[in-house]
């Protein structure tokens, strides 16, 4: 993919907002900030990054989506109609994504690690699951979550029935997971293992993927850096690129449900 940035113009990344966590209630206070964020970035966007789990489940049945996130489907409906473009990213949450974005949005799904040129400036962007050493468990999960069998089997599923077992199943290991809270390896991250490996075959100026929930930055090389962008449950963090610089950024604003 390239990119030429127009003058005045930027790029934004953001991922892990987990639309539908942990409960209707605090997930609309959050989708009520990020569309107010959204708001305020319109002005100078060009291109939007949506770098996966935006939804804390996402399956697309063949006539029904799940419930719900109308007002974030409705802003993005209306930043594609102002002419920004939008890019989606699958994570381990959303990754039975097939086409109802492209066709009703006009958001392209990517559903692997891509590179992307903007201007001069190579870019590797991802979601970062199930990427670099380890996590054996998970790169097997996957493989029956994006088998074309197993996804049939369970789009044949009653959407109520398929729907509240997915959700009970997402919700229940984050919350296990977030009350232990979140250890940042360093230099072990095995997404940074993983784009250490990349750089060794094709450079990239920059690696942004989300994923960890932890908003960090860490130096490939002298000429290259990987960024994690964080989250919106935790953070409210984000990544911006002017062309000359890419910074990773807290939204401070807030809502009142």
């Amino acid at each position: 993919m390239k990119i030429n940035l127009q003058p005045g113009k930027k790029i934004y990344f953001a991922s892990d907002f987990h639309l539908g966590f942990p409960s209707p209630e605090e997930s609309v206070v959050r989708e009520k900030l990020i569309i107010k964020w959204l708001d305020d970035i319109k002005k100078d966007a060009q291109h939007i990054f949506l770098l996966g789990d935006i939804f804390d489940f996402w399956f697309e049945y063949k006539f029904v989506v799940p419930k719900g996130f109308i007002r974030f489907l409705g802003k993005l409906a209306e930043l594609i109609d102002s002419g920004i473009t939008i890019t989606f990213f699958t994570g381990n949450h959303d990754l039975w994504m097939f086409d109802y974005f492209e066709k009703e949005l006009g958001i392209k799904v990517y559903y692997k690690p891509t590179s992307v040129l903007i201007d001069q400036t190579h870019f590797h962007l991802a979601h970062g699951d199930g990427l670099g050493p380890g996590d054996t468990g998970y790169k097997l999960l996957k493989l029956v979550f994006t088998n074309k069998l197993c996804q049939w089997l369970f789009g044949v599923l009653n959407p109520n029935i398929g729907m509240w077992f997915a959700l009970k199943w997402s919700t229940g290991k984050k919350h296990r997971k977030m009350s232990k809270g979140l250890k940042f390896y360093g230099e072990k991250e095995f997404i940074f293992i993983y784009c250490k490996e990349i750089e060794a075959k094709t450079h990239h100026d920059f690696y942004l993927m989300g994923h960890r929930h932890i908003p960090y930055e860490l130096e490939v090389n002298p000429n290259s850096k990987y960024i994690n962008i964080g989250d919106w449950v935790e953070n409210n963090t984000y990544s911006v690129f002017d062309g000359k610089k890419v910074e990773l950024l807290t939204y401070k604003n807030s809502v009142t449900a």
